[in-house]
């Protein structure tokens, strides 16, 4: 018999908004309430269930700030939590919270849980643009307790140079994984093609995708006035897209609850396990290894691990995918194929699906539990990465419950990337003599015109430079035509800017 604190979600819901007005679009708080009461009914149980809550986590909501938004939407359920949650913002936090809420179930501390979050940047966009004020419910009695912490994402130093947002720097990664790979530019613009053109047949079945449109290699990666480069080598349609109104909720029961309320044993989904770690060298111009990611190995394998499980037990997979190099980072850590069969997406992805903010990973465990549903016995792995691949999360979860004592599937110590380096490298802030590149992009203009190069890469000595190249376009346009990792070139300090110029 499954052991009654055995974590199980019965119910999941998800929301879509599209193009509504700004003063007739709904609010956080009611998209918040109609995911919760899906989720239940998602689950063939009563309302009254979500009246009996003990436990409401609450990823944190873009552009609302009341006081406590866990407890104005337990105000609209008519619960009375003992425990309340708000988030710092990552892709990470919603994995991050079910694994807390099945964490506290196993520890017989909760029996009834919800995870809920939403994003409404499109409201929040055409809000501004239209200059409208929103008037969205403030208040909420009590005070949440904080998950995570509230920490920049990216350094002084580098918002100097200009990897300021997740466009800039996601690309750093690309192209050191692409020359670590030994790929030409054709081949790698290829393979990105790919991998993402078939997380666009997945958006393009998902009734909750932004985006539900099927985009063949060659579309996705063929820069024209429609898709636009971004920064190199990504042009519009391989970046996430964040301007959306979405919401999704789990409900999240103890084994015991889940037959207290009747819920139908073919829509019980089993935590088997989770995990979650953080880059030692938190700011992306300190890591030593551009093309690895130990912290993501960490996570995930400490999922797997507690779950009892390998990566080739494992179904259905969907991997935090807000660019092409967050899944090839996931691959490289976990010695997988890019075209394995399993596919990396149940959602469609982030720039396909959608990428509601925060709140994207609720989406693909909510996708995750209808397709382990369809599939019963299967075996599903869902994670998440926030800011630039510095924060990971990862969860296993199976129609069949994991044999054992339910508190065996608490989240490990993280430990399976031993060998891999970790501890950051200081960068020097005045850059002189001889350089080498390790990773660098382009960053484009509206108009399609390169504008600024982004270079890191080491000194003689050994240590860690930031830099510019020259703005010359002729130079830029040169710049991404050919393979830049490996290449020499002399380093300058004036006007208190490190300046690059290829040799």
């Amino acid at each position: 018999m499954t052991d009654d604190r055995t974590p199980v979600l019965v119910g999941s819901a998800q929301l879509l908004q599209r193009d509504a007005e700004p003063k007739s679009a709904l609010e956080p708080l009611e998209m918040l309430e109609q995911v919760a009461r899906g989720a239940a009914a998602d689950a063939s149980c009563r309302d009254a269930v979500l009246a009996e809550l003990d436990t409401i986590a609450l990823i944190n909501t873009v552009g609302w700030s009341p006081q406590n938004p866990a407890g104005l939407v337990a105000e609209r359920l008519a619960a009375k939590p003992r425990a309340m949650y708000t988030s710092e913002m990552g892709g990470q936090i919603g994995v991050t919270l079910a694994n807390l809420v099945c964490e506290r179930i196993t520890r017989g501390e909760s029996r009834i849980g919800l995870v809920l979050g939403c994003n409404n940047m499109r409201t929040l966009m055409r809000a501004r643009k239209a200059g409208v004020e929103l008037e969205w419910t403030q208040g909420g009695s009590g005070k949440p307790e904080l998950v995570g912490e509230l920490r920049r994402g990216n350094s002084k130093l580098e918002s100097e140079y200009g990897l300021r947002s997740p466009t800039d720097i996601y690309p750093i990664f690309e192209n050191a994984l692409r020359a670590r790979r030994e790929l030409d530019l054709d081949t790698h613009r290829q393979r990105m093609g790919e991998l993402f053109s078939r997380f666009t047949e997945v958006a393009a079945r998902n009734p909750y995708a932004w985006f539900p449109t099927y985009r063949s290699a060659e579309e996705l990666t063929t820069v024209t006035p429609q898709n636009r480069m971004i920064a190199f080598p990504y042009p519009k349609y391989l970046n996430a897209v964040l301007q959306t109104d979405q919401a999704a909720g789990l409900l999240i029961l103890s084994a015991e609850a889940a037959r207290a309320y009747g819920i139908p044993a073919e829509r019980r989904v089993y935590w088997l396990g989770g995990a979650q770690s953080e880059e030692e060298a938190w700011w992306v111009s300190e890591r030593p290894d551009f093309a690895a990611c130990p912290a993501l190995r960490d996570s995930t394998c400490g999922a797997l691990r507690s779950a009892g499980l390998e990566i080739d037990d494992i179904d259905l997979i969907d991997f935090y995918s807000c660019f092409p190099s967050a899944v090839s980072m996931a691959c490289e850590m976990l010695d997988l194929p890019e075209d394995d069969p399993r596919g990396f997406t149940v959602t469609g992805g982030l720039p396909y699906a959608g990428g509601p903010a925060s709140a994207y990973t609720l989406h693909a465990l909510a996708s995750m539990a209808a397709r382990l549903r369809e599939n019963p016995g299967s075996k599903g792995l869902v994670t998440g990465n926030g800011w630039y691949l510095t924060k990971h999360a990862a969860s296993v979860w199976s129609t069949v419950p994991k044999g054992g004592d339910a508190a065996a599937g608490a989240m490990p110590t993280p430990d399976s990337s031993g060998r891999l380096e970790r501890a950051p490298l200081a960068v020097v802030e005045e850059a002189r003599g001889k350089g080498r590149l390790e990773a660098y992009t382009v960053v484009y203009d509206r108009d399609g015109a390169p504008a600024r190069g982004i270079v890191l890469g080491r000194q003689e000595d050994g240590r860690r430079f930031l830099a510019n190249t020259p703005p010359d376009r002729d130079l830029l346009e040169a710049f991404v035509a050919c393979e830049q990792v490996g290449r020499d070139g002399e380093l300058s300090h004036h006007e208190g800017a490190n300046r690059f110029d290829p040799a």
